[in-house]
């Protein structure tokens, strides 16, 4: 049973207008499943800095955001709030602002829909001051009166996080719109009269419920910056040949099966993501649109990628993860601006040689959960400014030796779930590694070299066959965490006492009958997993754990005691000892959980004053 105890304003031009955009993601939003456990540039995360004047070189949603954090900017203001609810009791906000001990409940002003009438009236203020903007999101609104045609000075349009299923043809009027947010509606269509706005430059359609490209849409020459996200388009049309004056597009979730070879047109685009659709071929057209340095394609059914892919030079990101990829081209080699080479969830077993090498400004490279059976061809030139790489889950045997020789930079390397029986013997030269993932491969042994890794914080060697851990462990002084679950380990050297460092120690798993006294020495320890082992009992050095707050002792049928000292944890929240006898301390006190028994402990003990 595990117990917790007690613890104790707008801007001119439409540049600038997209460059503050951040994803609104409203009610409608869908939260995407399968999240890497590489931090994935695609995740959808919309929270990033706006970063003024590199329209070409930001994320498309990134940039979409900024539409509706400026509608939002209208009556903000900083406060924490505490939100209780009662549902026999109208909902109340307390709110505590700096210098208030005591929070204050606020009273709900229903500012929601005074409906279509309140929309006249703000319409009637923004014709009366001739205003360029009008923000009007997040009103309830359904509909737009026909007077909207009267707004004819109207530069910005923001109608995002309301109801409407339609709008209406005056909306056509507006011939001085630059920019017109329409997220999070409802609309299936838009009317053919938006072909007079002939200097419209930012549309959001994101959130909504098209089922196709609206044909005006490809008539609106002047569009620069174009989203389409989360609707329910099947075919983009090759008249989207007519958009040339595009320099973001996002198309991502859809259900577009394939693109048309007019996307080819698009030579000014700088940002494109139709990650999260259907595709499974691109078109070669698509190595015309020269000027694109981000390419999301990732979580799509891609099946290859075309050589022309080898035209863009001015890519630094390229999204490939979870597809169908068998290969890669050669022709990647040709974009050396990439910081990033991440073709995750394949069917990849190798590399066009020597790809890696030609890059020569990568920083992070992820072969995970492909079909690698050794590292890729290219020596160890590939990773010469390479600070990470993650190859989990593939079928490698094998590290190279001296294949991190010219790796200066790394320090972090994940080799989770190959099979891996032993490491090389430079393992002592990897100087600079940080973070080091080995866990559940088929390592017998870790070398006493290990002890040169002096700037290692994690260590993950769980699930292989390890019978015995080196005392030189004890010289890696700044480790935080070291997982040993599921080995065969029979003992730990007391050397582990030297890892003052160590925050987390799982051993949870193994053959162990004791833990070493030196534990005790482990002060800033918080997580302690001994279960499902052979122990007989704990060192009374436990009681030193002054920061213990998770201990997991569950599983060791031969543990009859528990040392008084264990009382002196004081930060201890969680206790799990089932099926554990603990036939020395009373049936019925065991049975009432591991809060009691450490009461028993405390008064057993001599510390019950204390």
């Amino acid at each position: 049973m595990s117990v917790l105890k007690k613890g104790n304003k707008p801007t001119r031009g439409n540049d600038a207008v997209a460059s503050r955009l951040a994803d609104f993601a409203g009610e409608n939003a869908v939260p995407l499943a399968g999240m890497s456990t590489s931090q994935e540039h695609d995740s959808g995360a919309e929270d990033i800095g706006p970063r003024s004047g590199m329209l070409g070189s930001l994320d498309v949603d990134e940039l979409a955001a900024s539409l509706d954090s400026t509608s939002l900017s209208r009556d903000k203001k900083s406060s924490s709030g505490n939100i209780s609810y009662d549902p026999n009791k109208p909902k109340t906000v307390s709110v505590a602002t700096p210098g208030q001990k005591t929070p204050k409940p606020v009273q709900n002003k229903k500012n929601p829909l005074k409906a279509d009438l309140d929309v006249a009236k703000e319409f009637k203020k923004c014709k009366e001051e001739s205003s360029p903007r009008l923000d009007l999101s997040k009103s309830q609104i359904t509909v737009i009166p026909n007077t909207v045609r009267e707004l004819t000075l109207l530069r910005e349009f923001y109608l995002y996080g309301n109801k409407i299923g339609s709008l209406p043809p005056e909306l056509g009027y507006l011939t001085n719109l630059e920019t017109l947010a329409l997220s999070e509606n409802s609309l299936t269509t838009l009317p053919d009269t938006l072909v007079n706005l002939e200097k419209l430059k930012v549309l959001d359609l994101r959130h909504n419920r098209l089922n196709e490209i609206p044909e005006v849409v490809y008539q609106l020459k002047s569009l620069t910056t174009l989203f389409l996200r989360f609707n329910r388009i099947r075919t983009v049309d090759d008249a989207i040949r007519n958009l040339s004056n595009l320099t973001m597009l996002s198309l991502r979730e859809n259900k577009i099966k394939e693109l048309p070879k007019g996307v080819g047109s698009l030579v000014n685009l700088g940002t494109f993501d139709i990650s999260h659709n259907h595709l499974e071929h691109l078109p070669e057209e698509i190595g015309h649109c020269v000027m694109l340095s981000s390419l999301d394609l990732q979580h799509n059914e891609l099946l290859d990628i075309p050589d022309s892919i080898g035209n863009l030079k001015s890519l630094t990101r390229l999204g490939l993860r979870y597809n169908r990829l068998a290969s890669v081209p050669a022709s990647l080699a040709n974009c050396v601006m990439m910081d990033e080479f991440n073709v995750e969830g394949n069917n990849i077993s190798q590399l066009p040689e020597g790809l890696l090498s030609s890059l020569t400004n990568l920083k992070s490279i992820t072969l995970s959960r492909n079909k690698f059976q050794s590292y890729p061809t290219g020596g160890p030139s590939q990773f010469c400014s390479v600070e990470s790489i993650n190859m989990e889950h593939n079928q490698i045997n094998k590290i190279p030796y001296g294949i991190f020789s010219q790796a200066k930079c790394l320090s972090k390397l994940n080799m989770k779930d190959n099979q891996l029986t032993s490491l090389p013997l430079d393992v002592g030269t990897w100087t600079n590694m940080v973070e080091l993932n080995l866990g559940t491969n088929q390592l017998t042994k870790i070398p006493d070299d290990i002890q040169n890794l002096e700037k290692l914080e994690v260590l993950i060697l769980s699930n292989n066959l390890l019978r015995r851990l080196p005392p030189s462990i004890g010289n890696l002084k700044k480790l935080r965490v070291l997982d040993l679950e599921e080995n065969k380990l029979e003992s730990l050297p007391q050397e582990i006492g030297n890892l003052r460092e160590l925050k987390r120690l799982v051993v949870q798993s193994n053959q162990l009958s004791c833990l070493p006294r030196a534990i005790g020495c482990l002060n800033n320890l918080e997580y302690l997993g001994a279960g499902e082992n052979n122990l007989t009992s704990l060192p009374v050095e436990i009681g030193a754990l002054e920061s213990l707050a998770s201990l997991y002792i569950n599983d060791n049928p031969e543990l009859h005691s528990l040392p008084l000292e264990l009382a002196l944890c004081y930060n201890l929240q969680i206790m799990s000892i089932e099926n554990c006898p603990l036939s020395h301390i009373p049936a019925e006190i065991v049975a009432r959980g591991p809060s009691l028994v450490i009461q028993y402990l405390k008064l057993n003990g001599p510390y019950c004053q204390m």
